[in-house]
């Protein structure tokens, strides 16, 4: 892993030229065939599976095989966004710049260079299961069935979508959680480093950037010891974009072969992420590991296409992407561009040198085996079976259960590098010993099971504080070359301040934790709020007033704060250039800037953070607490109104609790609905009311919970 030593270079524009300043191949007004939609539709009636829509448009889907559910998942999940779903795949395939144009060819190019296709190609029919291929393959008749009865929205040439391209789309998507395509990018600009974590800017979601949003997680078990009621409780809380390729929608699906799950699902996958079935669920958040090697490779000056490992000059590897790009109306034109692998992996050659790179997920495609397993594990021993599959390069695990069980897993695909050299550098690439080969099993991954405190939680910080001190694990257990994260966010501090301090919780405890919104007293926050209070006004009247309320607020996030808006415009361009392992500004010239936007806009320094920070979705504006890094997590965009919108953070949350004799009860909320891009429907917005006042509704997962509650009941296609 490395870390970004200075900011510059091409810059995502620049970048895209680079990428395409190659030979142009052809150009044409060629239009994509459409392909007859009469065997899609004539493989529909394969299927026997049952669509029911909640009040809230919610799909509980009823399948009589895992396959049949599969096929209604694929259905629903395209009624509610097929145009993301489709996205998705396109930029699997490496073809969304034909779509997009050049701003997406870097993920296009990155498709090729981390070998997604020939992979696939190579391993789909031999390292996945027939009954995961089945079950897969059937999602994709589903979105193809959706699409076949809605030509108009479907993109010329797409279809059909395939199971290859959903398992492909595990294995591109996958790394980036980690932060693989920010140190590509950092290579491609020459700051050769790693910017953290997965672009998740809308339709971007694929491709670097240099304003990603924010990104974080909370997840939090607390077992029947620490429970007042004696329940076991788990908070299922992922920070997403509030819309694109990596926001949640939400579905129950069950089958008579024994799958039923609740919880969230990502365009194009099959499969429940997190959240539960009736026996046990998890939660997940980002991890950063070092899962990322960067070797310098040493090219033979007589020959540019060798390399020197162990004494000898080698040949690379050299394949040629064609992209195609998307110019206006029917022209388009495709560049062809070189893709190196030495035997590291894959290689980029830039002013500052070539540099191979070795990461965690390389040749990778059974991710969708371990999803499926998990979704149909029945208790905590089947779903460490499923963990111990090691297909998922990182994220971390929060896990409960009916039985009591509270487990944390700091997963990741741990490199088996050897000791000695300093792995967070650029390592040497002349020599075959250090080019690791597979991973540290199982049990050298960082987790804890039934800690004596009661409670686990991960806020994206280190594993070495994720219970109470004396049950925490010791860095000193586990080897340097790992590369385990040490760093805390508010938002961990924060969890330690209230579930971590309450020794008996209940309910009505356990979920105004959830929403705190404080910045503690060790938070970037105060100590910027310290900064600038320790500035000289020098007969700076704003500046002398910004720091009266600075030091008069309680670091609040509610609505109603006089303080808010002025500390959190202060402090979110330092935080969010430290993310992105950038130069952060000085916190008094933010400071600045948000006196200017304020005044400008406002009126005044103080105004109300609710008339500031707004949830906005079609015709609903309404005041929202919360803000960047509190548990009640609101990213949002400063608008030329000087208000902020929120587009990212707490997306769907979801309350799960299994009493005494193991009975489930769950709750949960989406920051809109289940209409994730129909404007028409009336589940566009209709949960955002719910969401702004931090309230939630059932989750009707058992057929008697459901009973009285379907609005609507079709089999795909009826509707």
């Amino acid at each position: 892993m490395l870390r970004i030593v200075k900011t510059g270079g091409l810059g995502l524009a620049g970048l895209a030229l680079a990428v395409l300043a190659v030979i142009l191949v052809r150009g044409a007004v060629e239009t994509p065939a459409r392909i007859d939609p009469a065997p899609l539709i004539e493989r529909a009636a394969d299927y026997d599976v049952l669509i029911r829509r909640d009040e809230w448009g919610v799909p509980h889907i009823l399948g009589t095989s895992d396959a049949d559910a599969a096929f209604g998942v694929g259905f629903a999940h395209a009624e509610d966004d097929y145009a993301t779903i489709e996205e998705v795949a396109i930029a699997t395939r490496g073809k969304l710049a034909s779509v997009k144009g050049e701003k997406a060819a870097v993920g296009d190019y990155l498709v090729h260079l981390m070998r997604v296709w020939e992979t696939v190609e190579a391993r789909y029919e031999s390292d996945l299961s027939a009954e995961v291929r089945r079950v897969i393959e059937a999602y994709a008749d589903g979105v193809n069935y959706y699409a076949a009865l809605n030509p108009d929205r479907v993109t010329p040439g797409f279809l059909p979508l395939t199971g290859k391209d959903i398992a492909a789309g595990f294995m591109f998507k996958t790394p980036f959680f980690y932060g693989l395509d920010k140190t590509l990018t950092a290579i491609f600009e020459g700051r050769i480093g790693k910017a953290g974590g997965l672009s998740k800017e809308g339709v971007d979601a694929f491709l670097p950037t240099q304003t990603p949003l924010p990104v974080g997680s909370n997840a939090v078990a607390v077992s029947p010891a620490r429970s007042a009621d004696g329940k076991t409780r788990l908070l299922v809380n992922s920070h997403q974009p509030f819309t694109g390729p990596v926001a949640w929608w939400e579905a129950v699906v069950r089958s008579a072969e024994g799958w039923h799950v609740a919880g969230g699902f990502f365009p194009g996958t099959p499969f429940m992420l997190h959240g539960h079935n009736r026996h046990l669920g998890w939660a997940n958040t980002v991890n950063e590991p070092d899962l990322i090697d960067v070797y310098a490779l040493t090219i033979n000056p007589d020959n540019e296409d060798q390399y020197l490992l162990d004494g000898e000059w080698r040949d690379f590897e050299k394949q040629v992407a064609e992209i195609r790009v998307d110019l206006w109306g029917p022209f388009w034109w495709t560049a062809a561009r070189d893709v190196l692998f030495s035997a590291h992996g894959p290689v980029l050659k830039t002013d500052a040198g070539a540099f191979a790179v070795r990461y965690a997920g390389m040749g990778e495609i059974r991710q969708v085996e371990q999803y499926y397993a998990l979704n149909k594990a029945t208790q905590l021993g089947e779903w460490i079976e499923a963990m111990k599959l090691q297909t998922l390069p990182s994220i971390n695990y929060i896990y409960a259960d009916r039985q009591g069980n509270i487990a944390y897993v700091y997963n990741a695909q741990f490199p088996a590098r050897v000791e000695g050299p300093d792995w967070s550098g650029v390592v040497a690439g002349d020599d075959s010993s250090l080019i690791w080969q597979g991973y540290l099993p199982f049990e050298a991954v960082p987790k804890l099971f039934n800690p004596n405190s009661g409670f686990l939680y991960n806020a994206n910080n280190t594993p070495f504080r994720a219970t109470a001190p004396r049950d925490n694990l010791r860095a000193e257990q586990f080897a340097a070359s790992m590369g385990i994260q040490t760093d805390m966010t508010n938002r961990a501090m924060r969890a330690e301040e209230t579930w971590g301090a309450d020794r008996s919780i209940t309910a009505e405890e356990f979920r105004p934790y959830k929403y705190d919104l404080k910045y503690s007293d060790g938070s970037k926050m105060a100590r910027l709020i310290e900064e600038v209070l320790q500035a000289d006004a020098d007969g700076d009247a704003d500046l002398a007033e910004a720091q009266r309320i600075l030091a008069g607020w309680d670091r609040v996030a509610n609505r109603e704060s006089r303080g808010a808006a002025l500390g959190v415009l202060m402090a979110e361009p330092v935080v969010r250039a430290g993310l992105m392992g950038r130069d952060p500004p000085a916190a008094l010239d933010t400071l600045r800037d948000a006196i200017a936007t304020l005044k400008t806009h406002h009126g005044r320094l103080d105004p109300l953070w609710g008339d500031v920070n707004r949830l906005r979705r079609g015709d609903v504006d309404l005041p929202v607490d919360g803000g960047p890094d509190t548990l009640r997590a609101i990213y949002g965009r400063l608008e030329a109104d000087g208000t902020l919108t929120a587009r990212g953070g707490d997306t769907l949350i979801m309350f799960v609790e299994w009493d005494r004799q193991g009975r489930l009860t769950s709750e949960s909320v989406h920051q809109f609905g289940s209409a994730t891009l129909d404007e028409t429907s009336p589940h566009y917005a209709d949960q955002a009311p719910l969401f702004a006042e931090m309230r939630t509704r059932p989750v009707r997962f058992e057929e008697e919970d459901l009973e009285g509650h379907i609005a609507e009941s079709y089999r795909p296609g009826e509707r």
